[in-house]
This record gives C-alpha cells, structure tokens and sequence, in this order.
C-alpha cells in the first residue's frame, strides 16, 4: 500500500487527498479507544439491530477501519459471509474464518452480488461526500427483511449545567473542525441526519436512538465514568490526527498556529468543573 507522511503521521494514498486523516499506528490505537467506548456506552453490545446471530448471517461492515468491530461480531456468530469494506487499510491479525476483507472505494459502486442481512457502517463522518447514495447503495444490498445501523456522532457540545466557558478552544475546535470538513464536502455532523437519509431511500422500521458521551470522568455513574475517560483519552491524542491535514491544507493554518492551538485545546480539555458532553 502507498502512503504519505504529514508532519510525521502517515496518510494513505488512495485516491491521495479525500481522506483527510492518518491511518498509522496511533490512529488505529484511537480507533480501537473509540470502539471500546462505544460498546461500553451501549451496554456492551457491538449492535443494536435485533438480527439473530445464532443463525449465519450474510454481513457487511462499511468503514471497518481496523477491524475490531467485525472480528469480535464474527467470533460471536455463526459461520456465514461476513465482509468487510474499509475505506482504508490497516494490517489485521487473529482474524476468523468467517470474517474477510476487501479494500474499496464505499462512495463509488459497490459490485453487485448477494444481499446482505445485516450492514453495519460507523464513524464514517468527515470521510463521505454523498450520505443520499451511501444510504442508497446499502438499501439496494440489504437483503429482504434485513438491517442497517449506522452509529454516527452528532459532533455539538453541550452541558447540562451551563458549564461550559463561552471561550471554549474545545467548542472552538470543533467548529473549525466542521468548517474544514465542509469545504472538502464532507460533513462531519451527520448524527440527528440518519433517520432522514434512511426513509428517504425506502427504509421502514427506523429506530433513532442516542447515547450521551461525557468528556472526562466526572460523571458519578460508574460506566459513566469510564465512557468519559476513554473519550478523554481519544480526544486527546486525536487532535492532531484531526487537524494536521485538516486546518492546514483547507483553511490555510500554519503548522505553528495549529499546535498553538491544539495546546489550548488539550488545557481546556481537562479544565475541572466542566461537564461536557456529546451525543452518539
């Protein structure tokens, strides 16, 4: 595989530029963090759709990123087709025999073969252009009486308590952040779409849930807790992954500015009494 580096992170080069952040070893340490955080704030379950996974199942996983998500769903299974679709590539190991993957372009046609019974596509926020024909391409390969679940982020900040200072740099990045997805066309709040993207395309049975994401581990809960933590842990070796490309070739920023930038982020971030939050 062919890759780029950016201030020491590594970027894939397929179809250079339209991926906009690093796929090298941290990156998929972050998304392995993001994984166990979500399945923590979800009670544990890697879905929600009610499929039957004592039956052999025919599914797809769109973004699979570093394949956690599809390697633990295939252990759980019984034997059947379980593929997977990443939008990039990182090296997999241990993995199932039911489980394979294939490396391809999600926004471009997907090859026609046997439906689907579940799909499963996540965190693909800021990484698509075109959310009508993603929804689109997923309902023509689902099979009759299968499932789709998307788990996207509604990336807007809030606090229960009007805690959160109107000088922000967290509230700052983030906006600067959706700035920058939004002039490659690639949106990076997609969360409160889905249900209209999904009844748009033919969809029926749309369930809307959403899951608060605390940052930190201030709240008392003790799942809570940890959910905030990991989030914590996430966000703050992410930044860079999410701005070093980003800030710099879409708006303009030096490299100087952005860690500036990302220094007052990273203070702010673990500011006391702030409880902040977003929603899955």
């Amino acid at each position: 595989f062919d890759y780029k580096f950016i201030k020491g992170r590594r970027f894939h080069a397929y179809k250079e530029g339209r991926y906009k952040f690093p796929n090298d070893e941290r990156e998929q340490d972050r998304l392995d963090t993001m994984h166990h955080m979500v399945k923590l704030a979800m009670g544990g379950k890697l879905h929600l759709a009610p499929i039957d996974v004592t039956q052999p199942l025919r599914v797809l996983d769109v973004g699979t990123g570093t394949g956690i998500w599809a390697i633990e769903f295939g252990m759980g299974c019984q034997p059947g087709d379980k593929t997977d679709m990443p939008i990039l590539t990182f090296p997999v190991y241990s993995v199932p025999p039911n489980v394979f993957f294939e490396v391809d372009d999600v926004e471009g046609l997907w090859p026609p073969r046997k439906p689907f019974d579940y799909i499963h596509c996540r965190y693909m926020c800021g990484s698509i252009e075109d959310w009508s024909k993603l929804f689109q391409q997923a309902y023509e390969q689902t099979a009759p009486g299968g499932w789709v679940e998307f788990q996207e982020y509604h990336l807007v900040n809030y606090s229960q308590d009007n805690s959160i200072p109107e000088d922000s740099s967290i509230i700052r990045f983030y906006e600067v952040l959706r700035q920058a997805c939004e002039a490659m066309n690639r949106p990076v709040t997609m969360g409160d779409k889905l249900p209209d993207y999904a009844a748009d395309v033919g969809f029926t049975n749309i369930v809307h849930r959403t899951f608060p994401l605390p940052l930190g581990a201030w709240p008392k809960d003790p799942t809570m807790k940890e959910v905030g933590a990991l989030k914590m842990l996430q966000l703050l070796d992410g930044l860079e992954a999410f701005s070093v490309a980003t800030f710099t070739q879409l708006l303009g920023w030096q490299p100087e500015e952005v860690e500036v930038f990302l220094a007052k982020v990273r203070q702010d971030a673990m500011r006391k009494g702030v409880h902040m939050m977003t929603n899955l």
